[in-house]
């Protein structure tokens, strides 16, 4: 399939489940363990995306150098290349996203305070990790017994 189109889908499919983490009051249970399901799904579809890439490059002669900004960036230059970073990034995102929606609820993080967390951790993945962790850590944060 056309690496666009399978772009296009991976971006569906994600926003479904970051979807179901802003609804999360709602069936908390039933929405964070879609959600994560939805992770899953990108992480196996991520799983083979990267198989099909280094055949491609290995089939090129080119290899995967990870080890290097030069090699990463050859990597990056193809379209299944930058594909297979992008569902990297869309699963371990939303992974993050539904840990911190559980972890929200433990701890008494009103839903409405998670929900920047939870774009910023879409948007620019580490900086909403770090927003959630700092407003777990302030008086809105009172833990359920």
């Amino acid at each position: 399939m056309d690496p666009a189109r399978l772009f296009e889908i991976a971006n569906l499919v994600a926003l479904a489940g970051w979807l179901m983490l802003a609804l999360a009051p709602l069936r908390r249970t039933l929405l964070v363990n879609g959600a994560r399901l939805v992770g899953v799904l990108l992480a196996l579809t991520y799983t083979v995306l990267l198989g099909a890439a280094v055949l491609t490059l290995g089939e090129a002669g080119e290899g995967l150098d990870f080890s290097t900004l030069e090699g990463v960036t050859r990597a990056f230059a193809r379209p299944e290349g930058v594909l297979v970073g992008w569902v990297h990034y869309l699963a371990f995102d939303l992974w993050v996203g539904a840990w911190a929606t559980e972890d929200a609820a433990k701890r008494g993080v009103p839903h409405w305070a998670l929900l920047p967390c939870l774009l910023f951790t879409l948007l620019a993945g580490p900086f909403g990790l770090l927003l959630y962790l700092a407003i777990r850590r302030t008086p809105l944060a009172r833990p359920t017994a």
